[in-house]
């Protein structure tokens, strides 16, 4: 009888992980193949003459090696707004978990609304909001919006109720250490799986970001690899005396050399990443 249940689940789980690889093989694929091949060759499998380090080394010379820029960019925008958006949600999670004050619930409940108000809806607020202080065209323009998760305060925050035990930190106040000297030293340890998941999230989030970076920047050297990608997809197809033939392999290649550090993440950071998701996902 359980042979016979598994077997759907086994088709089902089959399915899904083709639906996810799927368009990973395909991105491999096209990426070692010219933009000629692209159109007359099948799309799942490699050409005759495969030529991916070819095109890895035209797209990460083009332009005098542009891409390199928009990589280095991505990351420091990725890794900033990780690292900084993971720090100010254990903090606030933490303070949410473990203390009580007038107005905590509200608050929280705040909190909890802003996880349903789509990114894409406070973009151009932001852009207006930043204008006026002078940081657009600037990578704070992107950093600080990016600081903000409200779904990573909220998974702390039920991460912290059960991670970091009461009776801790009862102990190191009456050893008389100050309430920054037990978050420092004492929660962030038992958090560091929370964290980390918080840091893959936002990761995550800010190297896919498009539409922020799109409005905020008007300087090709400060793009991330998402706009510049796109405007090299926009030349590619809009033709032009600045179009290269080659361009839209430089797009296919570009996007397979991007989607890398994302995957490197990933597996070294699996682990961290599933017990955080575990704890966050139990029933208060």
């Amino acid at each position: 009888m359980t042979g016979r249940r598994s077997t759907p689940l086994t088709i089902a789980m089959l399915a899904a992980l083709a639906y996810f690889l799927l368009p990973l093989f395909w991105l491999l694929v096209a990426s070692t193949k010219g933009t000629q091949d692209l159109f007359t060759t099948f799309g799942l499998w490699f050409s005759d003459s495969p030529q991916l380090w070819a095109n890895i080394r035209a797209t990460l010379t083009h332009d005098d090696g542009v891409f390199v820029r928009w990589l280095v960019n991505t990351g420091i925008y990725a890794v900033s707004s990780a690292l900084g958006a993971a720090l100010l949600a254990a903090a606030g999670g933490y303070g949410f978990a473990k203390f009580r004050f007038r107005g905590d619930r509200v608050a929280f409940n705040l909190v909890l609304g802003a996880i349903m108000v789509p990114t894409t809806a406070l973009a151009i607020p932001t852009y207006l909001l930043f204008a006026k202080v002078g940081l657009v065209n600037t990578p704070w323009a992107i950093i600080l919006p990016s600081l903000v998760s409200p779904f990573g305060l909220y998974l702390m925050r039920v991460y912290a109720q059960d991670a970091v035990p009461d009776s801790v930190l009862e102990a190191a106040r009456i050893d008389g250490a100050g309430e920054f000297q037990i978050f420092a030293r004492i929660a962030m340890r038992l958090l560091a799986p929370g964290f980390v998941t918080v840091v893959l999230f936002t990761l995550v989030a800010t190297w896919n970001n498009y539409f922020l970076p799109l409005i905020m920047l008007s300087d090709p050297s400060l793009y991330p690899v998402t706009v510049g990608l796109a405007s090299w997809a926009a030349q590619a197809v809009g033709g032009g005396s600045g179009a290269n033939s080659d361009m839209l392999a430089y797009v296919v290649t570009g996007s397979l050399l991007s989607v890398i550090p994302l995957v490197v993440a990933f597996l070294l950071l699996q682990r961290y990443w599933q017990s955080g998701l575990a704890t966050g996902g139990v029933k208060q």
